[in-house]
């Protein structure tokens, strides 16, 4: 591809997603999801659902919670996952590149932790969509479902309760939502940072439970996270001495039904599975952040990334299933680096990702746990190849850099390729819509499921295909 000195000329359009099935429903499988409530299945169908899916496909099911890490404003692939030496200074940029530990792949050299670990990664550097927007870029993002055309012409817009559910409000709603939430101690999704929004107060879209209502929000832990004796206010009310009393005589009554429950039936056994996920005794401690060793708190960045990333761990070992962590506008610095992109990587974005991403993947292999937590950095889109007179990168979603680990993944793949100057797909380009597949195969959600709004009109969950290649 020529290089002019100013943006790379477009390739050919690149092709759009078509919705497939991830594998064929066995039997079984058909006869669980038939029998699914109209507005989707509960914690124990969704246990069943998983034990239903093939066999031979080890990866579907395999992630029992998510650790999803967002890089608000999209961090810039030249300095980070996909780094462009031989390119032109006004392409390449400051920095050099560091080999990592996969032979023959090379990672910014902003980030020498995380290439000792990219072993244990799975790098896509062929994400591609078409939207340039902050607010309705996010959409793709966090839900796998975008836009149509007219409506992204409106720019900056707020979100509406009739669009499509974040990940985690549908994680919440297939394992039961509020109502199996009330008998345990943790939510099934939490956000660990602010909601979202732009500079003019516009709300990202994406965030929220949509047309599936606010009783699947997230429980939101917006709050300073450093320091010594950190107390999580947003839990603190709701652990009252009353309500621990309360929660205990629930719990006793459950003990009893127990046994009761499995010898009735094989629903009473994945009943049993879903009351031992929610009322486990670490759930108890899971939101003190203080009781961490203070060797382990060291361990992570002592900044709120840092911490939040450390939350993140104590909680999905607790069993939350679904984490956000939103890294946005806080005192490390913005990834919409408009000006002042490698002082901002030097100082401050560079090293909080390297240490926060390299920690949370080693602790959670230490622990045994990196096998059935998925943790997933996120943007909704990258910056561009051109650096502008600000020493800074604009929006560019053409081309951009993703990074998973953990539960369901081959490790150590890099999968896709951009061009010569990380401007446009080379191979393998990869919609958001497959990537939001990619992730509910590896919670075990089948691929047809179909969601209900309050109106009763079904919605299809899952447009995109799962990157097989990326799968173990």
């Amino acid at each position: 591809m020529s290089y002019h000195g100013g943006m790379p000329r477009k390739p050919p359009p690149l092709p759009t997603h078509a919705a497939t099935s991830a594998f064929p429903l066995s039997r079984r499988a058909l006869l669980t999801l038939g029998a699914a409530p109209a507005l989707g299945m509960l914690l124990p169908d969704l246990l069943r659902a998983r034990e239903a899916g093939p066999p031979a496909d080890k990866s579907f099911g395999a992630a029992k919670s998510v650790i999803f890490l967002f890089l608000h404003g999209g961090h810039p692939q030249h300095e980070t996952f996909d780094p462009k030496p031989q390119a032109p200074a006004e392409v390449r940029g400051e920095f050099g590149t560091v080999a990592t530990s996969v032979p023959g792949v090379h990672f910014s050299d902003r980030l020498p932790a995380v290439a000792k670990i990219a072993d244990r990664l799975s790098i896509v550097r062929s994400m591609s969509h078409d939207n340039t927007n902050h607010v309705q870029a996010c959409l793709p993002a966090m839900t796998g479902h975008k836009h149509p055309p007219e409506v992204r012409k409106r720019g900056d817009f707020p979100p509406t309760p009739n669009d499509f559910p974040h990940f985690g409000a549908v994680v919440d709603h297939l394992r039961g939502g509020a109502g199996e939430r009330s008998g345990g101690d943790l939510p099934s999704w939490v956000r660990i940072g602010p909601e979202m929004t732009r500079s003019n107060g516009t709300v990202l879209h994406g965030q929220s439970p949509g047309f599936l209502g606010r009783a699947h929000s997230p429980l939101p832990i917006d709050q300073n996270l450093t320091g010594d004796d950190v107390e999580i206010e947003a839990v603190a009310p709701q652990i009252a001495v009353d309500r621990i009393r309360q929660r205990r005589g629930l719990l006793q009554t459950i003990d009893r039904q127990r046994s009761d429950l499995a010898r009735r039936s094989p629903r009473g056994a994945f009943l049993q599975k879903a009351y031992d996920l929610l009322t486990s005794t670490s759930a108890r401690d899971a939101f003190d952040l203080a009781a961490e060793p203070d060797a382990v708190r060291r361990r992570y960045p002592a900044n709120q990334v840092g911490q939040a990333c450390l939350l993140a761990r104590r909680l999905v070992e607790a069993g939350v299933p679904f984490v956000n962590v939103h890294w946005c506008k806080t005192p490390r610095g913005s990834w919409d680096t408009h000006g002042n992109n490698f002082k901002s990587m030097k100082e401050s974005l560079g090293p909080t990702l390297d240490e926060s991403l390299s920690a949370l993947v080693l602790d959670l292999e230490e622990r045994g746990r990196l096998d059935d937590v998925l943790v997933v950095v996120m943007a909704e889109f990258g910056r561009t190849p051109k650096i502008n007179s600000n020493a800074g990168r604009d929006h560019w979603p053409f081309v951009y850099s993703l990074a998973l680990a953990g539960a369901g993944l081959a490790p150590g793949v890099v999968y896709g390729a951009s061009d010569a100057l990380g401007a446009w797909p080379q191979s393998q380009p990869i919609d958001p819509a497959h990537m939001a597949a990619t992730i509910y195969h590896l919670l075990g959600v089948p691929a047809d499921t179909t969601l209900h709004d309050p109106a009763n009109r079904p919605h299809r969950l899952i447009l995109g295909r799962r990157i097989a290649p990326i799968l173990a």
